[in-house]
């Protein structure tokens, strides 16, 4: 007998007079009255067949219904609809994922007309700027959780073109956890907070998320990427972002190509260290939201290049993965990025709840000369966005609120429904109509009227996955091969936490085995922090993600042909794409106290503003410090609010007194000790080598090119240490593994 008939056979529902009975006893009655009263309420899953709301039972949760398997998902999936409308509505009125977010406004501009590839009218004319709003958020957390989750991080573009409305809504990792958008709500459900207790926050180091990852081989791509540096940027400035799907151009001529897009930041890709990421989260939890605002409110305007990857229609099966897969990247060394134009940040919001929490973004939001593919993740968004706006903005006209309605007109038969703005004039709101003349017009193509690329399908409707997205392992491989020792290592240590905070043995053996398939040397490494081995044999079958009527051995991991097994545009470490030449932005830590020299700390701070960095006087209490010779400065932060994990770099002012004074606060010597750990350049000069030498005591070595001391001026060599950003070989003796 299942479970939960046994369940309810044996207690059954209490006649209220039983119920009294007991609390007249004198027993503890509040609990037990209402744990018995709940009963009826409670749900048990245990031993019985997943159904669908109306009792249906399911036969396939693994892959929505498609016209073929590598065809577009199909309205009629009343499976999959039902699923992802339910998962879209689970939280109210909060966002269910994104729910941490940041943005600002902006404009596009493109280089060089884009004729040739697209149709689009905001790639045609370089002389044009294109309005955005850009929203950038976390995915697992809460509102109130920390910028410094080790989360993928959204990266959402809205066009404001003449065209209409163009939203690119992609992440700052270029692949996903899963192919088919049926799996979904599992994924997020299972990162989320564990539903029996909401903990943890805004973390994946848990037994759900791992439980899930185990079980689904076709995440590890995206494992590499979130357990990498890329999970924990520097800032939003310094990320990447990517559309992840697989889209098409579409000229003029109607010929389309596919296209990925990415987004390049002219500051470069940068990460903290995980401790450094836990520490901050502690001392500022909006370390990113105050970033992005203060960087654009002192002129410091963020900019990305809008890259693109072009693969013709006729080269769609030339390579070994499948261009729908969105697990899957095109390494540049096979399609190379081609940069067409620049997004600039240039202004705040005004209000952040009008603007940052009510913009509405959604994948369908497109404008003639862009159109989709069958991508299966792709094709469930496209529902999945729109259902979602109208719950959390309660209602169909969303596009009404002034941050979501485009600059283009609008014009439709579209009346009525909650919060409605606009007063529609007129007799008719139907079409084809006499009774307006025939208003509001269809547009042809020749009017920017939008047409969907006529892709020819000719499929039987099915559930299934294609064959071509059962490789799991060639790109993890591949981006773990790509990354510097140091970042390998990165990864190694990333591992050993997430799986150490899991609590279920076999999750952890089935996670070493699924890394094994990746590289030996990452798993037994992971399993040596772990304090287990690598399991000789592993648990078959390899995928759990397989249709009830499925043959498991349809549906296993296959390994193919790498074409390419290393890419340098994978890792951040001398990234070619990213040359460490510069401090522009870099936040800098001026440690001082009364008694600094006055014209060597001038002279200092005026070299880093001429770089481009920003400065800032850290001293024993707020208020004002006196040099030498009487010059007074404002103190930004004291040891108490300003941490050294909340900059890029440290530099300790001259002058005898100050030294001296430092050398007596414990916190001023933990704040260079930390910044020593966390990898950055710390410079020192005069009496202020003193106080490091305090401070550093036998870590001080000459050959260390990130320790900057001297008599002399030692600006140019300070900023040339901190254009390196860390400095890795010190890591060997701070992390040893």
């Amino acid at each position: 007998m299942p479970a939960k008939k046994a369940a309810k056979k044996k207690t059954g529902a209490p006649r209220k007079s039983a119920m009294y009975a007991k609390h007249n006893q004198g027993k503890p009655p509040d609990d037990n009255l209402k744990r018995i009263d709940l009963q009826k309420n409670i749900e048990d899953s245990a031993g019985e067949f997943l159904t669908t709301n109306q009792g249906l039972r399911i036969s396939d949760n693994q892959n929505s219904l498609k016209a073929g398997s590598r065809g577009p998902t199909l309205m009629e999936d009343f499976i999959f609809r039902e699923k992802i409308t339910h998962f879209d509505h689970e939280r109210i009125p909060e966002r269910v994922v994104h729910a941490r977010g940041s943005a600002a406004h902006g404009f596009f501009q493109v280089y060089e007309p884009m004729t040739e590839l697209t149709r689009a009218d905001f790639l045609q004319d370089p002389g044009v700027q294109t309005p955005v709003f850009v929203r950038f958020s976390t995915v697992a957390g809460s509102r109130g959780s920390t910028d410094l989750a080790r989360d993928v991080r959204g990266f959402a573009v809205k066009f404001y073109t003449r065209e209409g409305n163009y939203d690119l809504v992609g992440n700052n990792i270029p692949v996903f956890f899963i192919q088919d958008a049926m799996k979904f709500p599992d994924l997020v459900h299972a990162v989320k907070p564990e539903p029996h207790n909401e903990i943890p926050q805004a973390a994946s180091a848990h037994d759900t998320f791992w439980d899930f990852i185990s079980l689904m081989p076709e995440s590890m791509h995206m494992i590499m990427w979130v357990m990498s540096d890329r999970a924990i940027p520097r800032s939003f400035r310094m990320m990447e972002g990517f559309g992840v799907h697989t889209f098409r151009f579409v000229n003029e001529q109607g010929k389309a190509r596919f296209v990925k897009f990415h987004w390049k930041p002219l500051l470069g890709v940068h990460s903290v260290l995980w401790d450094e990421a836990q520490k901050i989260s502690g001392k500022d939890p909006d370390f990113h939201r105050r970033d992005l605002w203060e960087a654009i409110e002192s002129g410091d305007f963020p900019e990305w290049e809008l890259g693109i990857q072009i693969v013709e229609e006729r080269d769609e099966f030339k390579f070994e993965f499948d261009l729908l897969d969105p697990t899957k990247i095109i390494p540049e060394e096979l399609v190379p990025v081609q940069r067409i134009g620049k997004l600039t940040l240039n202004r705040n919001p005004e209000n952040f709840f009008a603007e940052t929490e009510q913009v509405a973004f959604h994948t369908a939001n497109i404008v003639p000369g862009i159109d989709f593919t069958n991508d299966p993740l792709l094709q469930g968004r496209l529902f999945s966005y729109l259902d979602t706006q109208l719950i959390r903005l309660g209602g169909p006209n969303f596009h009404e609120i002034p941050i979501n309605r485009p600059i283009a007109p609008l014009h439709n038969n579209q009346r009525d429904g909650y919060m409605r703005q606009t007063i529609n004039r007129g007799q008719a709101a139907h079409e084809p109509n006499n009774t307006r003349g025939g208003c509001p017009f269809q547009a042809g193509m020749d009017m920017s009227g939008f047409t969907s690329f006529a892709e020819k399908i000719d499929a039987r409707k099915i559930r299934e996955r294609s064959a071509s997205f059962m490789d799991h392992f060639s790109q993890a491989t591949m981006f773990f091969n790509s990354q510097t020792d140091t970042e390998k290592i990165h990864i190694i240590r990333a591992l050993r936490f997430e799986l150490g905070k899991v609590e279920t043995p076999p999750i952890r053996e089935r996670m070493l085995g699924l890394l094994a398939h990746i590289d030996k040397g990452l798993a037994e490494s992971v399993a040596q922090g772990l304090g287990l081995a690598v399991p000789r044999t592993l648990e078959q079958p390899l995928n759990m993600s397989i249709p009830e009527d499925t043959d498991p051995k349809k549906v296993q991991p296959k390994k193919l042909i790498d074409s390419v097994e290393y890419s340098s545009a994978l890792r951040q470490i001398d990234n070619p794409n990213f040359p460490a030449d510069s401090i522009k932005t870099r936040k800098i830590a001026v440690l001082l106290a009364d008694g600094f020299d006055d014209q060597s700390v001038e002279d200092f701070n005026q070299a880093l503003l001429t770089a481009g960095a920003v400065p800032k006087t850290v001293a024993p209490r707020l208020g004002v410090v006196t040099g030498a010779n009487g010059r007074q400065l404002k103190v930004d932060f004291s040891f108490l609010t300003g941490a050294s994990v909340l900059f890029d770099a440290v530099f300790v002012a001259d002058g005898a007194a100050s030294s001296e004074a430092l050398s007596a606060e414990p916190d001023a010597l933990e704040f260079v000790q930390e910044a020593f750990k966390h990898l950055k350049t710390i410079g020192a000069g005069g009496a202020g080598v003193e106080f490091l030498r305090t401070a550093l005591a036998e870590k001080m070595s000459d050959g260390d090119k990130g320790l900057i001391t001297g008599d002399g001026k030692i600006a140019e060599s300070f900023i040339a240490a901190v254009a390196l950003h860390r400095h890795w070989e010190r890591e060997q003796v701070t992390y040893p593994i």
